[in-house]
């Protein structure tokens, strides 16, 4: 009974390693590879061994690197406002809806599942973006279309403000005297710090993949006044 044990044991450690390996491998292969000759690459392939040294590919970077420095700063603005202010937005939406109070909460709530239901599609999405609001060749066209993009999470927030906050907590605030602001960002807010954490991943994965979509199709692409790379 033990000697099986231990065989199952090994071949789950054989198939991990070897799933470990084919992860790390193209990685180590990219890096064997920047180090390699072009021509050669050219001529012999990809190989783990190569047989001419050169630093063309890095001296290449180090020629463009304000390009590449300016490039990774615009990603890393457009992230950080981007998981910031959608996280904002996110919120504001999504706890008026889960106030029983709030007047139209239900027609409203519906208008935002609408959206999951029914998208205009790219080239409506473009023309609003670049006609309706002028936002071609710009930052904000980075920025602005990922702070909503999908009003799933609007409606998940809205559950957990529902379920985790308690109506009496919420009434016995407003008796004492605090307004609707200082309830959302003082009981609220406070209350929901592992929700926001869980929501600001999927707000930073929203704004990088934004990125990628408004460079292709809001960006122009003969010469981009915002990274300066295209």
């Amino acid at each position: 009974m033990k000697a099986k044990q231990q065989m199952f044991q090994w071949m789950i450690h054989v198939f991990f390693i070897a799933v470990v390996c084919a992860c790390l491998l193209p990685f180590l292969l990219l890096a064997v590879t920047s180090f390699s000759d072009e021509m050669t690459l050219l001529q012999e392939g990809y190989s783990f061994l190569p047989s001419k040294f050169s630093l063309a590919a890095y001296e290449y970077l180090w020629r463009d690197a304000e390009n590449i420095v300016r490039a990774y700063g615009i990603t890393v603005l457009v992230t950080v406002v981007g998981t910031f202010v959608g996280l904002s937005i996110t919120a504001l939406c999504a706890y008026p809806l889960s106030r029983r109070d709030m007047p139209m909460r239900k027609p409203l709530s519906f208008i935002v599942f609408f959206t999951l239901l029914f998208n205009g599609g790219l080239v409506p999405t473009y023309l609003v973006y670049t006609q309706l609001f002028d936002m071609k060749n710009s930052i904000l066209a980075l920025i602005i279309p990922g702070l909503l993009s999908n009003g799933f999470y609007v409606l998940i927030m809205r559950t957990f403000f529902t379920s985790s906050i308690p109506v009496p907590v919420i009434e016995s605030a407003s008796m004492d005297g605090a307004g609707e602001y200082k309830i959302f960002f003082r009981i609220v807010l406070c209350r929901s710090r592992r929700r926001f954490s869980r929501r600001s991943g999927s707000c930073r994965r929203s704004a990088i993949g934004t990125i990628g979509l408004t460079a292709w199709s809001i960006l122009p692409t003969t010469s981009c006044s915002v990274c300066k790379t295209c």
